[in-house]
Order: structure tokens, then C-alpha cells, then sequence
């Protein structure tokens, strides 16, 4: 990933202290009265990924494999693959069938880029109707969906954005990423979206970017966490960030967060199941849960 990639010059002074939570983060929470165990799944973006061969996918594993594989090491994946295509069920159903071994797995998918970055929302129902019923066929396997908004997508198509949200299917659980500077430096805007959020019971995605500290915005509309974490490296920050992330979503355990969804993202790939591992054993510690590590080969063991 490349969204908020810094200079080395630039991330050896970034500030990466989480800000406060939000008033209606708090408020959320506390509405709750979740009496249900929190439910953590931590994954990755991609599964095609041939930098993870010898690490933690066998030596000449090939690529029509690698979902098979994938499986094996998370209980989840951020699905980037429906960015760029519209998949029919009997696809979606071909990769359903692959993660049948782990019971826990569930599929993350990206609404199309047709939808969010050329239509920009508008006049799309017709590939809103044939995405929703691609990927309704994961099943039991299906988590939330994840909408990400461009760059240049800015608070002028609130209109837009609302409509859009409000013809959404309800029975399942869409988060929405915001990336316009101005959706968070005019407060009304960003009071308004993100009230708007919460009026539809739909979630923010909050995007941990070096470059970009102003989308990690730290507003929960629903008691339910969508975190995309982008890393540099295993540089050190990387580590201390963590930490501080399993700190504060340990806060929002005991306020009531029902669900967190930790997604991997390094601008290197090679360096996302480490440090994914990293996040598990640290949130198993933290928050007594059992999540199941990346299994890594012998001569590429985990750190922890």
C-alpha cells in the first residue's frame, strides 16, 4: 500500500500518538451493554502474495494455491480482489470452498472501484446489485463490507453519499473509509458524516497511515472497529504503535466494543505476516483471547 508513504527523514519525526477518542466514540460504547465476549479477527489485505513463499506458504507453492494456504496462517482477509472486478458467485463460491478448513474465516470484501471511484456512488445500483450478489454467496464466510472513498471524493457529495448509504442493504455490515483532508479538518463535516454513520448503523474505517494522522480520526458510529494498519518496514515505530493500538482497543473492550477487525498493511509486503503476528500475540495477551498465529516455516520463524 501505498496511501501515507513517507520519507525515512519524515517517519524518523512523525507523531504517531493515537488521539483521543471521539465523543461519539465514547458515547457508542457505552450504549452498548455488550454482555457478548469481544469478537477479534486479525488479517491481511491479499493472499496472492509470492513474497510469503518460504516464509510462511511452502517453496513452490503455486498461485492457484495460495488462498488454500492463506487460510491455514489468519482468520481473515481485507478483500482488495473485489476493488477491481465484479465476481460472479460461482467465483465467490470457488473461494468460499477453500477456506471451508478454518471455521472462523471470514471474507472482507471491497466494493468495486465502478461503484466508489468511477460512478463515485451515483447511478450505480445496477453494479451495487451484481456486486451484493457475487458476494453473497461466501455464505457463512462473508464479514462486513469495506468502502473506500478516493482521495478526491469530498464533502460536497455528502448528498451522494447519503443516498447511496440509505439504499444499502441492512443485513450486512458496511464500513466506510474516508480520505479527503477536508471530511476532517471542517469539524462540521465531519460531525455531520460521521453522525450520519451512526443514524445508519454503518461503520468508519480507521486507516493508521504515517503520512496521513488525520484519518486516523478515532470515531466509532457503531460499537465495531475496522482498523487498517499500514506499517513501514518492521521499523521500530511499527512495533510501538501496535502497542499502543492493543492498549486502546483493550479500552474500548471494557466500554463495550462488540467486534475489531486489525488489518495488515506494509508498503513492503514481504513484512505483513510478522508483524501480523505480532498484533495477535499481543491482543491475545491483552485481552485473553486465543487467536491463531501465522504458522511460519523453520528457517523464517516468527519473532514472538
Amino acid at each position: 500500500m501505498e496511501f501515507g508513504r513517507v520519507s525515512p527523514e519524515e517517519l524518523a519525526v512523525t507523531d504517531f500518538t493515537l488521539p483521543p477518542d471521539a465523543e461519539l466514540t465514547l458515547s457508542t460504547l457505552k450504549a452498548t451493554k455488550n454482555t457478548q465476549p469481544l469478537q477479534v479477527h486479525v488479517g491481511c489485505a491479499k493472499w496472492g502474495r509470492k513474497e510469503w513463499i518460504g516464509q510462511i506458504y511452502p517453496p513452490k507453492t503455486k498461485d492457484a494455491n495460495f488462498l488454500d494456504e492463506y487460510v491455514k496462517h489468519f482468520d481473515c482477509i481485507e478483500l482488495n480482489a473485489t476493488f477491481y472486478n465484479v465476481y460472479s458467485a460461482d467465483t465467490i463460491a470457488r473461494w468460499k470452498a477453500k477456506a471451508d478448513s478454518n471455521p472462523d474465516f471470514k471474507f472482507c470484501p471491497k466494493f468495486s472501484q465502478s461503484i466508489s471511484h468511477i460512478r463515485r456512488l451515483k447511478n450505480a445500483d445496477d453494479i451495487t446489485t451484481a456486486f451484493y450478489e457475487g458476494i453473497m454467496a461466501f455464505g457463512d464466510k462473508l464479514g462486513p463490507l469495506f468502502l473506500q472513498l478516493s482521495d478526491n471524493y469530498t464533502p460536497k457529495s455528502f448528498p451522494e453519499l447519503k443516498l447511496y448509504l440509505e439504499a444499502l442493504p441492512k443485513d450486512v455490515p458496511v464500513f466506510v473509509e474516508l480520505r479527503h483532508k477536508e471530511w476532517f479538518s471542517v469539524a462540521e463535516n465531519r460531525d455531520k458524516v460521521f453522525k450520519l454513520f451512526h443514524d445508519l448503523n454503518i461503520g468508519a474505517v480507521i486507516t493508521d497511515a504515517t503520512g496521513r494522522r488525520d484519518v486516523v480520526h478515532m470515531t466509532l458510529p457503531t460499537p465495531h472497529a475496522f482498523i487498517r494498519f499500514v506499517g513501514n518496514g518492521l521499523h521500530p515505530s511499527d512495533y510501538e504503535r501496535v502497542d499502543e493500538w492493543v492498549l486502546r482497543i483493550k479500552e474500548w473492550q471494557t466500554l463495550g466494543l462488540q467486534s475489531v477487525w486489525f488489518f495488515m498493511h506494509q508498503h513492503d509486503e514481504q513484512y505483513s505476516p510478522k508483524l501480523a503476528d505480532y498484533v495477535v500475540v499481543e491482543l491475545n495477551k491483552a485481552l485473553g483471547t486465543d487467536l491463531q498465529r501465522p504458522n511460519f516455516l523453520e528457517q523464517q520463524g516468527s519473532m514472538f
